[in-house]
């Protein structure tokens, strides 16, 4: 398994050369938003986010929006270290928080959910291909992480392993 600092190192180095990727199909541009959700994928949303670590600091003081995804996730569990499923279980937690967040600042005049709702259909209708760059971007490089980290198969999610364990007794 690779340190923080490992995963950060790999991340940084391989950033410019995933967003080349792109840039034969979707420009520079596009190799651009590949590269950045590469860069923020690895370094802001990494599997790492169900401990204290590296990521974890990074948000600064809205690190706190993680503190109850670390407390239902045990480390290396199904939901935060398995490929597709944990990528997008960390993205949709950041989707219900900044939701909770606009819909708590809507009586102060800032956009609801229902705006940011009808935003996000506009922008995937019109920048879809991009979007999806992103996207990869953001699942490759948890794949990054899990390949340092030797992850083949993450463990059961705390409440399931109870669940287990008490029924085999």
């Amino acid at each position: 398994m690779a340190s923080g600092r490992h995963h950060d190192r790999a991340t940084r180095l391989l950033t410019v050369p995933f967003g080349l990727l792109w840039w034969p199909g979707l420009g520079p541009t596009g190799a651009v938003v590949a590269a950045l959700a590469f860069l923020f994928g690895g370094l802001w949303l990494s599997p790492d986010l169900d401990t204290r670590s590296n990521a974890t600091r990074r948000w600064g003081p809205l690190r706190l929006l993680w503190w109850p995804y670390r407390r239902l996730l045990s480390h290396r569990s199904l939901l935060s270290h398995c490929p597709l499923l944990g990528t997008a279980l960390r993205l949709l937690w950041l989707a219900a928080v900044v939701t909770a967040i606009a819909a708590a600042l809507q009586p102060l005049g800032a956009p609801g959910p229902g705006e940011l709702l009808e935003h996000s259909r506009g922008l995937w209708n019109s920048r879809r291909p991009l979007l999806l760059a992103a996207l990869v971007g953001v699942e490759a490089s948890s794949w990054l992480h899990l390949l340092q980290d030797g992850d083949p198969i993450p463990r059961l999610p705390r409440p399931l392993r109870r669940l287990l364990r008490d029924s085999l007794r």
